[in-house]
């Protein structure tokens, strides 16, 4: 039990250094169109290549960007080139979700998936697995996939009924597990997740959480515990240290 508070206080804290941290910097806001526009070619570079390299995506950062400025990079499959594209595009769709401020749904999620899977996997892209999956190295089973519907329908359920009483944080990192606790489509699962987890960080002003491919077997075996045995600090702990790092470079432009 005082193990339980410890870590609770725990997170507290961190909660309270991350909140005073965006407070100093929506002081800032708005920033100025060069800035921003600065920032964010910085962060969306950062964000497509680590998430794609967890998946396994041959480009190198530099690359990335080249091809996201609509130049081939030789010796690099076409598919590297369209997930690299295709994830600046679902990028841009949650940004433009939050500037509509659309209320979250299964609609917007398979979007996103299709989006993720544009030229690589039309017929799958946005529908839900018709198979039952197995995943390498995961401890946990995936639903069947005659589940999906009722699992997807709770889902958004729980959202909309009882995620606002989370701290933004821990709501982005259970939305991020839950959602790959389901694992709708049959691939995609991962990019979309972290997704839908910015999703909620950008929604609330935080800077978004990228997880870096450095941390790729931290990231599965924090989530694979949470998934096999509702241990959940580890994967938290993951996300609210991505969290603080994206105010890296706010702080070093507007020094905060």
């Amino acid at each position: 039990m005082l193990y339980l508070y410890f870590k609770y206080t725990q997170e507290i804290a961190l909660f309270k250094v991350i909140d005073g941290l965006k407070n100093k910097l929506d002081q800032k806001r708005p920033l100025s169109d060069l800035m921003s526009k600065n920032l964010q070619e910085d962060l969306i570079l950062r964000w497509i290549y680590h998430s794609n390299a967890i998946e396994g995506n041959a480009l190198r950062l530099l690359e990335t960007k080249v091809v996201l400025e609509g130049i081939a990079v030789g010796g690099k499959k076409l598919k590297d080139h369209f997930e690299a594209i295709n994830h600046r595009d679902a990028i841009y769709y949650v940004k433009d979700i939050i500037k509509k401020e659309e209320p979250f749904s299964e609609w917007q999620i398979r979007n996103i998936h299709r989006l993720i899977l544009k030229n690589l996997d039309d017929n799958n892209a946005g529908r839900y697995r018709q198979q039952n999956v197995l995943i390498s190295d995961a401890t946990n089973i995936q639903p069947d996939y005659t589940l999906l519907n009722d699992k997807m329908a709770q889902f958004v359920d729980w959202y909309n009924t009882e995620a606002d009483l989370m701290h933004p944080i821990e709501r982005a990192a259970k939305v991020h597990a839950d959602f790959l606790g389901i694992h709708p489509f049959i691939d995609g699962n991962g990019r979309t997740s972290r997704l839908l987890m910015n999703l909620e960080l950008l929604k609330a002003g935080y800077p978004p959480c990228v997880i870096t491919v450095e941390n790729r077997l931290a990231y599965y075996e924090a989530l694979d515990q949470w998934m096999a045995s509702g241990k959940t600090e580890a994967f938290f702990k993951l996300v609210t240290d991505a969290v603080m790092e994206g105010f890296k470079p706010y702080q070093v432009v507007l020094g905060i």
